[in-house]
């Protein structure tokens, strides 16, 4: 058992790495949510032993099977986001190769990857579809609750559901995200950020957000008026509009770097141009245009000090929706400097000394996201083609 302490609730419990795991009427979805894959971010934890508590003590019927898991149980224990490397950044398949199938396992991270990955292989292997994963985060900064998400028609389907600001491309700078690997294969999930790390509404935005998904995947039946509800207390927690977002710059933090992030600043906050963002081996980092700041780093670890991010338009994501159902990707391969990477037919390589034309926000529109290979080559990974668009058909919330 380890043991899990809240700042915002003075409080401490004990929790496995399954903290519960309810099994019900047969023919629901399986929903599985994470908490506390960073150590510090201890909301979620303490979130889902509230909701699970409830629905046990009040015998509610459950369709399906719910599972709540504790991600980094060290990391927990010692109230840090990681101990020797953060496990949300080594879900890599020659990562997963070499722990899992290997068993070369080299420090605290990769044992806990080591479990993580039985234990969602174990939930696939003996649960029924369709599957839900959704993780729960804080941020160290003050933040109106938002949802972020690998850029798959199926989760931004799902995710629309949710009365929140939805990020897209995350995956084209992190990578390693456990949610990512699941998302690879073909799977609803989401990672949601429910506040800042130390503030107490942070769990309660937690708990009305697993609270809804459940309604939301029908693993608990509850009327209109009930859903409209926790509908309700989710908009409520937000300040910023509904609506699609894509982070398009990350600055990173190289290893020799002292970083320090000016203090202030908000998730979502609207910068002017000539703003000083952060201190850079003693020298201010100022804005160069007028800039949407998200997720500026306020702790000690990590290696991504901010983002910049800007709103999709409505026009735009009904664009890439009908290129991606027309799979006009395939169509790119037959003109020069455009192949397939692998046989999966899910990855382009790109040579921009040849197709100078092609720029990543023409890839993001087909559902890739690009990254640099070396300075003439981009490779372009798409998660479409993985998406098990079956399993949720008989969902209302797709046919909505």
């Amino acid at each position: 058992m380890t043991l899990v302490q809240s700042m915002t609730l003075e409080k401490n419990t004990r929790s496995n790495r399954v903290i519960d795991h309810i099994k019900g009427k047969k023919g629901g979805p399986t929903v599985v949510f994470f908490g506390g894959v960073h150590g510090n971010e201890t909301a979620g934890v303490f979130a889902l032993k509230n909701v699970f508590g409830e629905i046990r003590s009040q015998k509610t019927q459950v369709n399906g099977e719910l599972y709540a898991i504790s991600g980094n149980l060290g990391a927990l224990e010692s109230r840090q986001r990681f101990q020797d490397e953060d496990l949300n950044r080594i879900w890599l398949p020659e990562r997963i190769e070499r722990i899992v199938i290997n068993n070369e396992i080299h420090h605290n991270e990769e044992n806990e990857l080591n479990q993580l990955y039985l234990l969602v292989q174990d939930i696939l292997k003996k649960s029924n579809p369709p599957f839900y994963f959704l993780d729960l985060h804080t941020t160290s900064s003050d933040t109106s609750p938002f949802i972020v998400l690998n850029d798959s028609l199926l989760n931004r389907k799902y995710a629309s559901n949710y009365p929140l600001p939805i990020i897209l491309g995350i995956e084209e700078y992190l990578k390693g995200a456990l949610l990512s690997y699941i998302n690879e294969l073909g799977y609803v999930s989401l990672g949601f950020e429910s506040g800042r790390h130390d503030d107490n509404k942070a769990i309660k935005n937690s708990i009305d957000f697993i609270r809804y998904s459940l309604t939301l995947t029908q693993s608990l039946d509850a009327s209109g008026r009930e859903v409209k509800r926790l509908m309700g207390e989710i908009a409520k927690s937000s300040k910023v509009s509904q609506k699609f977002y894509e982070i398009y710059h990350q600055h990173d933090i190289e290893p020799e770097n002292d970083f320090e992030m000016y203090p202030g600043f908000a998730n979502f906050q609207m910068v002017p141009k000539g703003t000083n963002l952060a201190l850079v081996d003693g020298v201010a980092l100022k804005a160069t245009k007028k800039r949407q700041i998200f997720m500026p780093l306020y702790q000690k670890q990590g290696r991504e000090g901010f983002y910049f991010i800007r709103p999709i338009p409505k026009t735009w994501l009904w664009l890439s929706k009908k290129l991606r159902r027309f799979k006009v990707d395939h169509i790119l391969v037959k003109l020069p400097g455009v192949d397939w990477e692998t046989d999966k037919k899910d990855t382009l390589m790109v040579d921009q000394r040849v197709a100078r034309f092609f720029t990543k926000s023409f890839f993001h529109l087909l559902g890739y996201r690009a990254r640099k290979l070396d300075k003439n080559h981009l490779v372009a990974k798409n998660r479409e083609s993985a998406s098990k668009h079956e399993e949720y058909t008989k969902t209302l919330w797709f046919n909505q």
